[in-house]
């Protein structure tokens, strides 16, 4: 229809598509009669249209309205229908995008330190913030206040963890005179405040005060390696299936985790640690990243020789070339890092993707990932 078409003209024309489509939706279900009804009412509306007769064309807009709305009823539930569509259709692809582009990942350990961190605890001597800053602080930086004293004499008798929405984790500390509910972790009270079965809390004493700050949440990148190899340097997230030495020391109902490291050695290449320093074939690592490490500045400590458990780098002279379809990881937190030294390699198979940007909190490292 052009430009100049008369409105009552392209209203008929919508309708007589409408009309159409739906008589195609239902014929299978309509009796004979019913049928013939409702094609001859869009007979005459198509007749109607090619006349270009307005008062009649409004006559039998009117009779394919009635015809279609006394035989064909309006389904009440049709708004509700389209709304979860709508949400299935969404989920589907934000699940779709997850698989194979970007896929969120909450960094769970400080053994990527200070490059990405993972949630920590922080005691202060201050008092708390108002709830305002409060709010703004775990918006921005994703921070909670913690302020919670002995009303009276109290033990620590055990730390129950548990997760809602399996997002939010909170933590029981049970006493001999009842239990406090801590918004954080057990492993971050335990090692950040010093919340332990045992220890004794003296009526007004601080069970905790300070605040927790969330692990960094990144974005991982699982589309690069689908058309180039992972290389050394890159920081990336891998799964622990098949990984003997870290899936023994896992819940097998939680079943395999996900790890974020530093890829310090491709198949072929040989490595040695002689602590601060990270060798590949001989020579000292030459990527910035490595550098960083190694200069054992802004929070780094360089990276180390392992004791027992480790069986991988554990002296100077020890050395380590990595077999082919595999991959050898280190974390820049080498003191505190559960890493190929203490497990070994991580199947090429078990490789998720490259870590890729952080999206929260908006800290320092907000950004892409070096």
């Amino acid at each position: 229809m052009g430009f100049f078409t008369p409105r009552y003209i392209k209203q008929a024309h919508n309708l007589l598509e409408g009309a159409s489509k739906t008589l195609h939706h239902y014929r299978d279900i309509l009796r004979p009669e019913q049928l013939l009804s409702l094609e001859e009412s869009i007979t005459g509306l198509r007749d109607g249209i090619a006349r270009k007769d307005q008062s009649g064309l409004n006559e039998f807009s009117r009779v394919v309205e009635e015809r279609f709305s006394s035989i064909i009823p309006a389904n009440p539930h049709s708004a509700w229908t389209e709304n979860i569509e709508a949400l299935v259709v969404a989920v589907a692809l934000a699940i779709g995008f997850q698989a194979y582009f970007l896929k969120p990942f909450k960094i769970p350990t400080g053994s990527m330190q200070p490059t990405l961190y993972g949630m920590t605890g922080f005691s202060t001597s201050g008092s708390t913030p108002d709830p305002l800053t409060r709010t703004m602080d775990f918006i921005r930086l994703g921070r909670t206040h913690l302020d919670l004293s002995a009303s009276t004499r109290e033990q620590v008798l055990g730390l129950n963890e548990y997760t809602k929405l399996n997002f939010f984790t909170f933590t029981d500390v049970v006493t001999t005179e009842g239990h406090h509910t801590i918004f954080a972790p057990r492993d971050v009270l335990a090692r950040d405040f010093g919340i332990r079965p045992g220890r004794v809390y003296e009526a007004g004493e601080s069970i905790v005060h300070g605040y927790v700050q969330a692990g960094d949440q990144v974005f991982v990148d699982r589309i690069t390696y689908q058309f180039s190899t992972p290389k050394s340097s890159d920081v990336f997230v891998f799964t622990t299936k098949g990984i003997r030495r870290i899936e023994m020391g896992l819940d097998p109902a939680l079943g395999s985790q996900f790890y974020i490291k530093r890829l310090a050695g491709v198949p072929g290449l040989t490595l040695r640690i002689d602590s601060p320093n990270l060798y590949i074939n001989g020579s000292l690592a030459s990527a910035p990243q490595f550098q960083r490490v190694m200069s054992a500045e802004n929070g780094y400590r360089g990276y180390s020789n392992p004791g027992y458990p480790a069986q991988y780098l554990t002296t100077p002279e020890e050395t380590f070339t990595v077999p082919s379809h595999s991959f050898f990881a280190l974390g820049d937190n080498s003191y505190n890092s559960s890493d190929s030294r203490y497990w070994g390699i991580v199947p090429e198979h078990n490789v998720i993707g490259r870590g890729f940007f952080v999206y929260w909190p908006f800290s320092s490292r907000w950004g892409f990932i070096h």
